[in-house]
């Protein structure tokens, strides 16, 4: 155990480097000095681990880093600590004996992995064992179960995703809209990079020919890791077969029975697979637009997924660019913090996103054109309920002349803050 301790807890010797800063890293340490356990939920990968160890620099610039301890439970050696709890304290105490010094900060990383530790980590909390408690887990369930009811009010949580377009034109000191206009080029290039590869931080550094072997090992991992493993799914091939299906078939309305049919198996089944894939982070489900609850559940409902790099393992998505630019649309919304729905009834408008009692209507068209230009402003013109703002957005096409505006993704996604500001 003592050389595990030691390999996780790199942070004991020197700081963690090569690291990218995530946008979300200041509000986390501006919460410090709350009690409350710092709870990240997000899909496998998504830089849960490296917002980690940008807190373990920070916190070391004023505190031994010997108080901090990281463990990381997805590691086969804890395998069998699965069903007791109770084996932190031993861990606790290894790293006790291994640096002589206090635990003041405990990281524990993929913490859905251990039965019970809600138990420990309540305990701890409440007996102040600690300074401060992080977890991060991969599954939204794990927040949901009985147990960690023992938490409520004791956690505030945050959702990681992977890399936002602004993070990566940073990562490529694009800082301002003064840069983003005089390197258009550049800009544009890192939106085809994310309509067809996605954003996660090893896909976004890997060269294009791994990229795809890297997403496939992702999906494998989070179906069984997180979804058959996590819910004992015993119909494997027949979960496979939908989770498949949907990677096809993004975007696309359905109703529970109509994917049932299509994959041959019960629309009840259909319907906790699919939970089990939302718990995972690797897709949502979007619903009607409406004020009626029953309405929204009855509907026919879509599927986006969290990251275009899935729609990879697809088969048609390749060169289906409208597809893969309403995908990205979602997934930068959804990282904004919106929900997301769509309408559709007699004409569609892509997205209707909400923040708190601010309502956005979007389409999405790749490229504008004389023969789709008057549907898209249809669809935008004849909603039944008023919105604050209506976008189409376009690869690179701009018209700010009308009411609609006509703005290019690489500029829409680089000003989602302005639209976040919205709600204040």
């Amino acid at each position: 155990m003592e050389k595990l301790i030691i390999s996780q807890n790199i942070h004991w010797k020197q700081r963690y480097k090569n690291l990218y800063s995530r946008s979300i890293l200041t509000k986390i340490i501006d919460r410090l000095s709350l009690r409350q356990i710092e709870v990240l939920q997000g899909i496998r990968r998504s830089g849960k681990s490296t917002i980690f160890k940008l807190l373990i620099n920070y916190l070391s610039k004023n505190i031994n880093p010997k108080e901090i301890l990281y463990i990381n439970l997805d590691d086969p050696f804890f395998v069998p600590f699965s069903k007791d709890a109770t084996k932190f304290y031993d861990v606790i105490e290894y790293a006790k004996k291994l640096t002589g010094r206090e635990v003041k900060y405990l990281f524990l990383d993929e913490i859905q992995a251990i039965d019970g530790w809600e138990r420990f980590v309540k305990s701890a909390y409440d007996s102040e064992l600690f300074k401060k408690i992080f977890v991060t887990g991969s599954n939204s369930s794990f927040l949901n179960s009985k147990l960690s009811i023992l938490l409520t009010g004791r956690y505030l949580s945050t959702m990681v995703y992977p890399l936002t377009f602004k993070e990566i034109l940073q990562i490529n000191k694009i800082d301002s809209y003064i840069d983003l206009v005089e390197q258009k080029a550049k800009s544009l290039s890192i939106v085809d990079d994310m309509m067809q590869n996605g954003s996660f931080v090893e896909v976004f550094d890997a060269p294009n020919f791994a990229k795809r072997d890297i997403v496939k090992h992702y999906y494998e991992t989070i179906l069984f890791k997180d979804c058959v493993l996590n819910n004992s799914i015993r119909e494997v091939k027949s979960f496979r077969d939908l989770s498949f299906y949907i990677l096809n078939n993004a975007s696309s309305l359905y109703s529970y029975l109509s994917l049932a049919k299509s994959v041959g198996i019960n629309d009840t089944s259909t319907k906790e697979y699919i939970r089990y894939l939302e718990d995972s982070f690797m897709l949502y489900e979007v619903k009607q637009f409406s004020y009626s609850l029953k309405e929204q559940n009855s509907s026919k409902k879509k599927i986006y997924l969290s990251d275009n790099g899935f729609m990879l393992l697809g088969l048609k998505f390749s060169s289906n660019l409208g597809l893969l630019l309403e995908n990205l649309v979602f997934s930068e919304l959804l990282k904004s913090g919106f929900e997301l729905y769509f309408y559709n009834k007699d004409f569609e408008c892509d997205f209707i996103a909400k923040k708190e009692d601010k309502l956005i209507a979007l389409q999405v068209c790749y490229e504008l054109n004389e023969k789709n230009l008057k549907r898209e402003i249809r669809g935008l013109n004849k909603l039944p309920f008023n919105c604050d703002e209506k976008y189409i957005i376009t690869y690179n096409q701009e018209d700010n002349s009308k009411d609609i505006k006509i703005v290019p993704f690489w500029k829409f996604a680089f000003e989602l803050p302005y639209l976040e500001n919205l709600t204040s």
